[in-house]
This record gives structure tokens, C-alpha cells and sequence, in this order.
């Protein structure tokens, strides 16, 4: 994107050429497993037609660009904000008013975190797309969900957000997710996405809640098993203690790799020990225990973020030839 607008400003000759003859050549990466349940799908598509409506300067708004990004993945319209946004599901035939709207800006609640743990990175048996169909003809659940349940906990959601009412908001964040793998597991023949180490975080998030005494953090499942922890972060540090205390990196795994560490938890490079600076995290650690090593691949710490944005040139994906930098066998 960024050379073809380079070009595009110091030639001419190029820029006289209608850009419907223009040939784009699209590169795209993710730094974290595709298909696996973790929105990729989301970002390469938000990215594309984010890219494309800034390189050809197309008059429409984000809102309205991201009805193209959804037609290649659903959630990839919210992905064309940053901050806190919404997916309106819209009530016209041709789907021209399902879209997606900011509620909020990422300066509105800083202090939101999260915590990507990946339990699996490998390709899903069922892709989101194949499941949510077989899940729209033969669950009876799913018809409910939409009706009733999922319009209130938007509204519900909105007000949480708008007020940075953490205990509500993940509350909400739960619920939604429980119900949705419920649904999943309506669907006939069931799915389920779901696996051991899912349902131990989800045990997890709800045993450090129980501690603190309150809502501390919160949990939800995408259509795969990679959970993603929300918490503030005044309670990050200890919940970070916790799951490297509980699901240990496999020891072929770098401390790195598998978790760049800004809290300094590791201990020692072979993980033997971990600085865990609160007691009460300390009792809690040893109640749970030990799951076998390597059930969580690999942890990403992240924040909300500011949405698709143009990088320098010296980030480009593609070398000066036009092609990829890094390319797969």
C-alpha cells in the first residue's frame, strides 16, 4: 500500500491510469495461529479493505466500508475501528444497514486489558463459517439467542462499557460465551469447540474472581478452544502469575516465546521458580496446581487497540520487487 502510494505521487505517467486498471498485489501475515479460533480472518480482511479504500480514496466511512469488509468475514467489520465497537445486525432485506458502529474510543477505558492463551494453534476441525450454518438450521436454542437474548446484553454492554463498569462488563463477557458454546453444543450433529484446557481457564478465571472477592477477570471463547482473559490492569500482574504458574511452558520453549514476561514472573530461564509477589496468588496457585506443561502454547499480553492504520514503508510486507518479504515454502 504505502509503495503504490509513493508511486502513485512521483510518476506521472501511473497516476493517469484509471485505477480500475490498476493490479494490486496483496500481502498478508498474522502474527498469531490462523483458523485457530482467534479472528485472523477478522484482521486480514479489516486490514485489506482498509488498505484498498485508502489507496484508491474511496469517499464512504469506516462504517460504511466495513459492509464489505464483513463479506469476507463477519467480525472483520469490527475490526475497521479501533476501540470498543458494535456489529449492528440491521433490519433491511439486502443486509445494507448491518454494519458496524464505534461505541467507544480506546482513550475511553485504558485500563482494559487482555490475555490471549493459546491452547491450540492447529487449523479447526470445523471453520466458524460451516459451523455457525449448520448451527442456524438445526439449533432451537440459536433462534432464542437471537430474539431476545443477544439485542438486551448488547444494550447491556454498551452501558458497561460507557460507564467502565468492569464487574458488569464481565459478567456480560461470561455469559455471552457460556451461551454460545451452549448453542454450539444444541447444534445437530453438536460442536464443540471447546477443550480440557478451555474449561480449565474458564475454572481458572472464576477460582481468581473467588479470591479476590469479586470480579476480577473475564473469560470468552471465539469458535475455537484459544481463550481470551479480560482484566484491569491493576489485576493483570497477578493474573499473569497465576497462568504461568498453572499451565507451564513446555522446556523446549523459550521464556520469550512463550511469554515476553513485562512483569519479570520467570524466575529462571528453565521456569523452575516464578516471582510470585502475592500471597494470596501463592494459595491459590498451589490449590489449582500443575496442568501438564505445554497445554497453554504460548501467551499474548494486548490492549485495546487503535484499528487499521498505514505503516512506514520500512514495515512493508513486500520488498522492493513487489514481492513478499517472507514467503513459505
Amino acid at each position: 500500500l504505502r509503495k503504490a502510494l509513493e508511486l502513485r505521487q512521483q510518476n506521472d505517467s501511473i497516476a493517469t491510469v484509471p485505477l480500475s486498471q490498476w493490479r494490486i498485489h496483496v500481502c498478508s501475515e498474522n502474527n498469531f495461529p490462523t483458523a485457530a479460533g482467534l479472528a485472523s480472518s477478522a484482521s486480514g480482511y479489516a486490514a485489506l479493505v482498509s488498505a484498498l479504500g485508502t489507496l484508491y480514496k474511496l469517499p464512504q466511512t469506516t462504517s460504511e466500508l466495513s459492509r464489505v469488509a464483513r463479506v469476507g468475514s463477519g467480525s472483520a467489520c469490527r475490526s475497521m475501528f479501533g476501540g470498543f465497537v458494535a456489529w449492528q445486525a440491521g433490519v433491511a432485506d439486502d443486509g445494507n444497514d448491518s454494519l458496524a458502529v464505534q461505541v467507544a474510543s480506546r482513550e475511553h477505558w485504558p485500563e482494559l486489558q487482555a490475555l490471549i492463551l493459546v491452547a491450540s494453534d492447529k487449523k479447526k476441525a470445523i471453520s466458524s463459517t460451516a459451523g455457525m450454518q449448520t448451527t442456524v438450521e438445526t439449533s432451537a436454542l440459536f433462534a432464542e439467542r437471537v430474539r431476545t437474548v443477544v439485542p438486551q446484553r448488547m444494550e447491556d454492554m454498551k452501558a458497561a462499557i460507557a460507564a467502565r463498569d468492569f464487574p458488569r462488563f464481565a459478567e456480560i463477557t461470561m455469559r455471552d460465551s457460556n451461551q454460545f458454546h451452549a448453542v454450539c453444543l444444541d447444534t445437530y450433529p453438536p460442536i464443540s469447540y471447546m477443550n480440557d484446557t478451555s474449561r480449565a481457564i474458564a475454572g481458572l478465571v472464576h477460582a481468581f474472581n473467588a479470591s479476590r472477592g469479586r470480579v476480577a477477570a473475564a473469560y470468552t471463547y471465539d469458535a475455537g478452544p484459544n481463550a481470551v482473559i479480560y482484566a484491569l490492569s491493576a489485576d493483570m500482574r497477578e493474573l499473569v502469575e497465576l497462568v504461568t504458574y498453572c499451565f507451564p511452558r513446555e522446556d523446549c520453549v523459550l521464556p520469550e516465546a512463550f511469554y515476553p514476561d513485562p512483569f519479570s514472573v520467570f524466575a529462571s530461564p528453565d521456569q523452575v521458580g516464578l516471582h510470585l509477589s502475592d500471597p494470596a496468588v501463592v494459595k491459590l496457585a498451589e490449590t489449582i496446581g500443575k496442568f501438564p506443561a505445554g497445554s497453554v502454547r504460548r501467551i499474548i499480553h494486548t490492549e485495546v487497540g487503535d484499528g487499521p492504520r498505514v505503516l512506514p514503508a520500512s514495515q512493508s510486507l513486500l520488498n522492493d520487487a513487489g514481492m513478499p518479504k517472507r514467503a513459505r515454502e
